[in-house]
């Protein structure tokens, strides 16, 4: 990594709570690439005042996670078609001032779903009414998947997201099984207090033929290690953050990545 200078371009990630995965991923691949650029996580105390930090400061990229990928959207000039249609952001762009916000969360759920083949006449339970449940609920949507339950104690969020996609809704799991699980919510993320807990019972993860936690810290979360505990095909959460963040490295440098140092940033990543 070149030695800070004045010259150098910054990105950045704002989240409640920062992990060093984007950090890691991004810098690795500026080193590799000869880029005179570096990429640093925070947690913000104002988040309309991080914002006028990234426009005031020319800051290049940044990265919004949970809980602020719909409170930015006041807070930027554009919303390209990708964030837009979901009413979500998870990466801005600055250009000369103007932010334009984008989401490539829905790009990495596509891609997940095709790469894994998951049939799309499975029944889906996914639970989640925030941001990156809207990404989830849409690519699930266009992607033909139609017998989906949104499992969401917030009733408006909930019953909002299932009428948009044509979903159902349930306050409540219950006894509720499906073909694939799908965990959008911070259940089991590191460092809340959640992050033993599993965001599906036991049984209704032995049903399931497919596990798909969005988590990504730990790379290996409590429903992920039950579902490879149970033989179940997992979709991971450390895979939609490489996806995502590839498409976040391309809208920032507008440089993309060769597959092979896609892998190698992503190795880099597991190392930490």
């Amino acid at each position: 990594m070149p030695i800070l200078n004045k010259d150098m371009t910054l990105c950045i990630s704002l989240s409640a709570r920062p992990s060093n995965n984007g950090t890691r991923f991004h810098n690795y691949l500026y080193d590799q690439l000869g880029l005179n650029w570096i990429y640093k996580a925070f947690a913000p105390t104002d988040l309309a005042l991080a914002i006028a930090g990234v426009r005031g400061l020319g800051i290049r990229g940044c990265a919004v996670s949970m809980p602020y990928k719909e409170d930015v959207i006041a807070l930027v000039d554009a919303m390209d078609p990708s964030a837009k249609a979901i009413d979500s952001v998870n990466t801005i762009v600055n250009d000369a001032g103007r932010l334009t916000a984008y989401n490539t969360d829905y790009t990495a759920i596509e891609q997940l779903l095709e790469r894994n083949a998951v049939p799309k006449e499975s029944s889906v339970l996914l639970r989640g009414a925030g941001g990156m449940a809207k990404a989830t609920a849409a690519a699930l949507r266009d992607a033909g998947f139609k017998d989906v339950t949104i499992i969401a104690r917030n009733k408006a969020a909930g019953r909002a997201l299932a009428e948009l996609y044509g979903f159902r809704w349930s306050a409540e799991l219950g006894d509720a099984t499906a073909d694939m699980i799908i965990n959008v919510t911070p259940v089991g993320m590191a460092g809340g207090a959640e992050a033993d807990w599993l965001s599906f019972p036991a049984g209704t993860i032995e049903a399931a033929k497919v596990v798909f936690d969005v988590v990504a810290l730990p790379p290996e979360t409590p429903l992920i290690k039950a579902g490879r505990a149970a033989g179940k095909q997992v979709i991971t959460g450390a895979e939609v953050a490489t996806i995502q963040a590839l498409e976040q490295f391309v809208l920032y440098t507008g440089i993309r990545p060769t597959d092979q140092q896609v892998r190698d940033a992503e190795a880099f990543v597991r190392a930490q």
